[in-house]
């Protein structure tokens, strides 16, 4: 989005006040600032990340979205790399099998280091990691295969250390990634969703997000030795493969327009894009109208 395209945007959404107004932002979907924009003029907030102050205002430093805890306001950039957080769920890709470890790109600087003590074994009993269980880590992950973890630390250099201790969490088959900023991705009570339409869409806090067909998942599938780490999809109908598509293009034109990504939005966007062609749907005009009928479904929504 240029410069112009934005401010015009912005001239639409608050009646040509370029100043944001902090207390209709706390509860609205999404505010894009440009560097040297006025975020605010109230001086009741603090200056994070992203801004600097110039005559009693908050300026934004940078192009990003504005993003406010309590009375802190910090920019978060459109297109940067993620910088995790403990407890985010994230989705990442087998890179490399070392000693004891997996390297897994989870879009950031570095690879996120997931140890071989960090993950569920087959059997579902916590023990300790033997020589055995080593030599048979590329039967658990190998490189190339899409994992779902959660950030539980971070090492000295910064990278982060992953977990997958929870049967929620592990191997991904099924389904299709989508890759978007991850600035866009929002934070909410839970990122494994389960859709209207049928499919289980995992939002990953790093931008990447993966949209599968719907496998129940039960405790028991801890003790069965295949189920968590076997590579082998499940029957897909073509049905259930148009939709997937459906969903995975709606997320993009989501990301296109610069909106923030969360179910709720998912589901408007692929309820306004079910009356048009899967293939359509990324077309510039067709996505804008997409992404204005779901944002005029969760403003309605939100009026409720």
């Amino acid at each position: 989005m240029s410069a112009n395209a934005t401010h015009a945007r912005l001239d639409a959404d608050y009646g040509n006040d370029m100043d944001v107004d902090m207390n209709e932002a706390e509860n609205s979907d999404i505010h894009v600032v440009t560097p040297g924009e006025v975020v605010t003029r109230d001086t009741a907030f603090m200056r994070g990340h992203g801004t600097y102050t110039e005559n009693d205002t908050l300026v934004a430093s940078l192009a990003g979205v504005v993003d406010r805890v309590n009375k802190l306001i910090s920019i978060r950039p459109l297109r940067t790399r993620y910088n995790g957080e403990i407890g985010d769920v994230v989705i990442g890709r087998v890179t490399e099998v070392t000693q004891r470890r997996w390297k897994v790109d989870i879009n950031s600087r570095q690879d996120g280091v997931l140890l071989l003590s960090s993950v569920n074994l087959p059997g579902g009993v916590q023990r300790r990691k033997t020589e055995s269980d080593e030599l048979q880590m590329r039967t658990f992950f190998a490189e190339g295969d899409m994992l779902s973890a959660e950030v539980q630390s971070f090492f000295h250099d910064g990278a982060s250390s992953l977990h997958t201790r929870n049967i929620k969490y592990g191997k991904l088959r099924n389904g299709s990634l989508v890759t978007v900023p991850s600035a866009l991705v929002k934070r909410t009570k839970s990122h494994f969703v389960t859709l209207p339409c049928g499919l289980d869409v995992i939002l990953g806090l790093n931008g990447y997000i993966w949209v599968s067909k719907h496998v129940p998942i039960s405790p028991e599938m801890a003790n069965q030795p295949d189920a968590l780490y076997h590579n082998d999809n499940e029957p897909i109908s073509d049905s259930e493969r148009e939709t997937i598509a459906r969903v995975c293009n709606c997320i993009l034109a989501l990301a296109k327009h610069n909106n923030f990504i969360s179910d709720t939005m998912i589901v408007y966007a692929y309820d306004a894009a079910c009356q048009y062609p899967v293939k359509d749907i990324l077309k510039p005009t067709i996505s804008q109208d997409i992404v204005a009928m779901a944002r005029a479904q969760l403003q309605e929504a939100q009026q409720q």
